[in-house]
């Protein structure tokens, strides 16, 4: 079924059209898929005041060093920091932002100091445990959450979340056909995180709240209400706790 939504068409998939059977598995990804109605997926954009996000596989390919650090992509950087804006702009306020990861990430701490993120939660291998901290330390309920995810340890916290956000991978068609057909996502991207697929989702969830033009019209003219925003954004002092693996 095809939907019409700010001059682009979306193909929903609904949970009866995938099949765990390998001759009927979709393979490729092609573009965005949205897994709700667009009237849906706005009704629950309207709830969200926070966004969070997964670490591996989300802002790169998975890949590590040997010191166990995976670095980002300035454009995914730049789709987040524009997300961020448009909460902004949607809000009036500075949308708290954390990265929850399982692992303890220099290159993750790293980007969120830079980007001033409110929190990094680094070596949480149950993240509902860091979750709870967030919505606690923000004043925020679940459905008020957007999470970015991608692999299986983010599934409990997933489930919990107003809007969820899968970043696609070849290699993972089964595994992402299982998260849809449970209805633990809302939207999954074509593209990797290796690929900019974070990139693709941030712009898909502007594209949602509705300014995206707006939204990247003030940043190429730094304009006096990005100035602003982005005044508040660089006031944050971000939160960095490291768990027990």
């Amino acid at each position: 079924m095809q939907t019409e939504l700010n001059n682009r068409v979306y193909t929903k998939v609904s949970s009866s059209d995938l099949t765990t059977d390998n001759e009927q598995l979709t393979t490729e990804m092609h573009e965005t898929r949205y897994l709700h109605e667009p009237a849906e997926l706005q009704r629950r954009m309207q709830n969200i005041k926070a966004v969070l996000f997964d670490w591996d596989g989300v802002f790169n390919d998975g890949w590590k060093d040997i010191d166990g650090g995976s670095p980002f992509s300035e454009v995914g950087s730049m789709g987040v920091n524009m997300l961020r804006f448009a909460l902004w702009l949607k809000n009036g306020v500075n949308p708290p932002a954390a990265v929850i990861t399982g692992q303890i990430n220099p290159h993750a701490e790293k980007f969120v100091q830079r980007e001033k993120f409110h929190a990094i939660y680094m070596g949480y291998i149950n993240k509902p445990d860091a979750f709870e901290v967030f919505l606690r330390d923000n004043d925020l309920k679940p459905q008020e959450v957007a999470f970015f995810f991608d692999d299986a340890i983010d599934l409990a916290l997933a489930k919990e979340c107003g809007l969820r956000v899968m970043i696609g991978r070849k290699g993972g068609e089964r595994f992402t056909n299982h998260v849809i057909a449970r209805g633990e996502t809302d939207i999954v991207t074509a593209n990797s995180g290796g690929e900019n697929g974070l990139r693709e989702a941030t712009e898909a969830v502007i594209e949602l709240i509705g300014n995206f033009a707006d939204v990247f019209e003030h940043r190429a003219a730094f304009t006096e209400p990005y100035q602003r925003y982005l005044q508040e954004r660089n006031a944050t002092e971000p939160r960095v706790e490291k768990g027990r693996r």
